[in-house]
This record gives C-alpha cells, structure tokens and sequence, in this order.
C-alpha cells in the first residue's frame, strides 16, 4: 500500500519576505471595543452601588445638622446654618455619652479577648497535630452555623446562674464566646500560610513555644489580625439582639439599645434632629475605622492567596 508524501515546499524566491499567519486585522479592535464597553459597564455599576451607599450616610448627617422644621420642610436642601444643639441634646438630654462609654468598655474588653484567644487557639490548630485537632477545628466551624436566637434561652439561664446578668463583664464574656468561631477559622487558615521556617528557627536558638509565638508569630499575623478584628467590631458594636436579652439595666445599656429608646422617645416628643444627631453618633466610628484599616483589611483577606 503506498503512502502519500506530501508535496515539498517551494523554496522562496531570493529578496522575497515569508508572510507569517496572523490574526485577523480586525481582532484587536474588537477586543478593545468589547474590553471598553465591559469596563464601562462594570464602572458604571460601581457609581450607582457607590451612590445607594453613599447617599444616606451623607443625608443622615446633613440632617443631624437641620432644625426639626428644616427636616420636613426641606428635607433635602443643605441646612440654613450648622445646629451643633442637636448634637449636644443627643449627648446630655439622650443620656448617647452614657450609652457610647458602655458600648466601648464592653466592644473594647471582648475584641481584646477575642483576638488574644482566638489567635492562640488558631496557632495551635494550624501549627500542631494532636489527637482531636480536626475535631477541635470543626468544633468552632460548626459554631459558625449554629443560629444565635437557639442560645438565648439557656444563655440567659446560664448568665443568670453565674450571677453576671445585667453586668458588663458578662456581656465581653457572652460577646467573646459568641465571636471565637469565626475568629478560629479565620486565624487558621492565616497562620497555616505564615513560613514554618522562623518558628523553628526560633526554636533552635531556644525561644519556648510562648515566646515565639508572642514575639514572632503573631507580629507575623498582624494582617490577619487586623482584618478579623475589624469584623469583630463591627458584628459587636452593632449587636443589639444580646445585650437586650442581657442587659435589661438601663444603666448599662449600649448603643443599639441606646438609639431603639432613643427613636421611641425623640419620636414622641417631636425632636427629629436629635434622633439624627444620636444615630450619626453611633455610625461614625464604625465607619473611621474601616476608613482607618482598609489596607490592612485586604491585605489580611489576600494574604494566603499571595502566598
């Protein structure tokens, strides 16, 4: 049976240039023409998300600023001139100064807490194999799934047992156990991305497990750190479901519950821009940290994709 050969080649003629084969001429064209409109696109999405964001926080405060006539007459116009009242009658009439020095010794004490046990349970888990390790890790990853409004009864009971109802180191106490899972999964999965190498070099040179991992692991986890704390503070200072099953003192009471009673009684007694003021008092701080921390926040969250 005969095989048949394919043709030679025919050599190119002296002084004549071999085209090579290449795209179409119009390929790139439309590729840019598709990669503009799907940019623009994307862009113009961004604006309007950026706007349905912006635009409350920015009315909220211009508000906060406004006469209660001002507030219905022209609710969308600047304010005539700045009412710094409003603010003053929200931090002394409103009892906000109360409610803020709570918010910041309970959310101050639990992230503390959080952060110190959380990171020291993660390292463990992520650097150390023991009997139960998996069990452990999955343990707090099931907490993560476990509904809060299941636990309000026994938690109640069992606050009450421990007579730390109505108390603020109660509260860090129930705030810390509430935000340990989700700090232990996301700890463990930074520090399984941080170099073994400096830890067991730490080691040979004598440093115990507790010095390394204070002094050298943990520096390390910095941006992890960061990034799970800034989560933690925000689910903390907005929690209103625990401290009003918790804390029934309203002497102790917090923000969230703070700006509820504010809104019954500022909404009987007329005094809108005083409402405003209160819950403009309570947002800012969320959003200057986050304004502060934003780098390392994704700097944590990209870390062990960097890796």
């Amino acid at each position: 049976m005969k095989t048949t050969e394919p043709p030679a080649p025919v050599p190119a003629e002296s002084g004549t240039a071999v085209a090579k084969a290449g795209p179409p001429s119009g390929a790139a064209p439309r590729k840019a023409k598709e990669g503009g409109v799907l940019n623009a696109f994307s862009h113009g999405i961004l604006i309007i998300w950026a706007i349905m964001v912006v635009m409350p926080l920015v009315w909220a405060v211009m508000t906060s600023f406004k006469s209660d006539g001002a507030i219905f007459g022209s609710p969308w116009a600047l304010p005539d001139k700045l009412h710094f009242d409003n603010w003053a009658r929200a931090w002394t009439d409103a009892h906000m100064s109360e409610y803020f020095v709570n918010t910041v010794l309970v959310v101050g004490g639990s992230l503390i807490g959080t952060l110190v046990l959380g990171s020291m349970a993660a390292y463990v888990l992520a650097r150390f194999d023991f009997p139960g390790n998996r069990f452990i890790y999955y343990l707090f990853v099931g907490g993560m799934s476990f509904p809060v409004m299941l636990a309000l009864v026994p938690l109640f009971y069992v606050v009450n047992n421990m007579g730390l109802l109505n108390t603020i180191h109660g509260l860090i106490l129930v705030y810390i156990a509430y935000s340990l899972p989700f700090t232990v999964f996301f700890l463990t999965a930074f520090f399984r991305t941080l170099p073994a190498s400096v830890a067991e070099a730490a080691f040979v040179d004598g440093a115990s497990h507790t010095r390394t991992f204070f002094q050298i692991m943990l520096p390390m986890a910095k941006p992890g750190l960061i990034s799970v704390g800034i989560f933690n503070f925000l689910g903390q200072w907005n929690q209103y479901m625990l401290p009003t099953v918790l804390n029934t003192d309203p002497d102790k009471h917090v923000l969230t519950q703070g700006l509820v009673q504010l809104a019954v009684s500022q909404g009987y007694k007329g005094d809108w821009s005083g409402l405003f003021a209160g819950l403009v008092m309570a947002m800012l701080p969320v959003l200057a940290a986050y304004i502060i921390f934003q780098r390392q926040v994704v700097q944590g969250l990209t870390a062990g994709a960097l890796k």
